[in-house]
């Protein structure tokens, strides 16, 4: 049969039946390869060759974003760390101190426990008197006046006596500072000392300051001449084991820095008789 072209059926080219799904994939040409992502990067950094120190240089001066970001966030943990290890730093650390000054420390802390409990003791039976005694008027009138030499002793305005050392500090090179002379008193202070002297002319009360001078060492407006001596009323044991304990007054005068030398005497009965002036309160009163 003939159609509107002249062609019969059987001349009419043969067309594939593609389908629903279009053309068969099978007869498409192979498509090449796309290389993966990472094999690209190290393909680019190989065609570029070693980062020469001009691109280092131009980085640095010239920064990214992700470059700043980076280096802030590097500086704030630095920051941290600094501060934490100064923080541990300043922790007494007693894992690094000797069998012996442990050992020290424990009686030091027995001594005071036990001064404390005796002063509970005497407080508790000065309470007892005073409400249930006969003779209530003495009782607080003795109470009121040991009172007052207890504060009299400790403002200085009154000469004491007791146990104690003597410490006396050779300083051939003069090289004695206020700041150890100060650690020194704060020491004993620790050690539990109620009465200190310096070179039997200054009383360290609450308001002893400690400065250089032309001369040497000046405590409370006084040039301290040497060698320099130090009385001390309190447990000479006490004392004399918070001079020798390690990074205290005898190991520091001793060293090589200083090379001086520290003797150290107890005693059953030293006597301090220097005093200060009482001071006149321009402010403060007895509420």
């Amino acid at each position: 049969m003939l159609d509107r072209e002249g062609l019969t059926s059987d001349d009419r080219p043969e067309v594939a039946d593609d389908g629903p799904d279009g053309p068969d994939q099978s007869d498409q040409p192979d498509q090449p390869d796309q290389p993966d992502q990472p094999d690209r990067a190290i393909d680019e950094l190989d065609r570029r060759g070693p980062i020469g120190w001009r691109e280092l240089v131009s980085d640095f001066v010239k920064p990214g974003r992700a470059q700043v970001i980076f280096a802030a966030i590097l500086l704030v943990l630095g920051l941290g760390v600094a501060m934490q290890v100064r923080t541990q730093a300043q922790q007494t650390d007693y894992s690094t101190l000797r069998r012996t000054d442990l050992v020290q420390m424990l009686d030091d802390l027995n001594s005071e426990s036990r001064r404390l409990e005796a002063e509970i003791a005497q407080l508790e039976e000065t309470k007892r008197q005073l409400q249930g005694g006969a003779d209530r008027q003495r009782v607080a009138r003795e109470e009121a006046q040991r009172r007052l030499d207890v504060l009299a002793i400790l403002g200085g305005t009154a000469p004491a006596q007791g146990p104690g050392i003597r410490v006396t500090i050779d300083d051939p090179n003069r090289k004695v500072t206020p700041e150890l002379l100060l650690n020194t008193v704060q020491e004993l202070r620790d050690a539990g000392a109620e009465v200190m002297a310096i070179n039997n002319t200054v009383r360290v009360v609450a308001s002893t300051w400690f400065a250089s001078g032309r001369g040497g060492i000046v405590v409370d407006n006084q040039t301290v001449s040497v060698p320099i001596s130090i009385d001390v009323i309190g447990e000479p044991h006490a004392l004399t084991e918070a001079l020798r304990f390690s990074g205290g007054l005898v190991s520091e005068v001793q060293s090589s820095s200083i090379g001086g030398t520290v003797t150290i005497v107890s005693d059953e009965k030293v006597t301090i008789e220097v005093v200060v002036k009482a001071p006149v309160n321009k402010f403060a009163k007895p509420a």
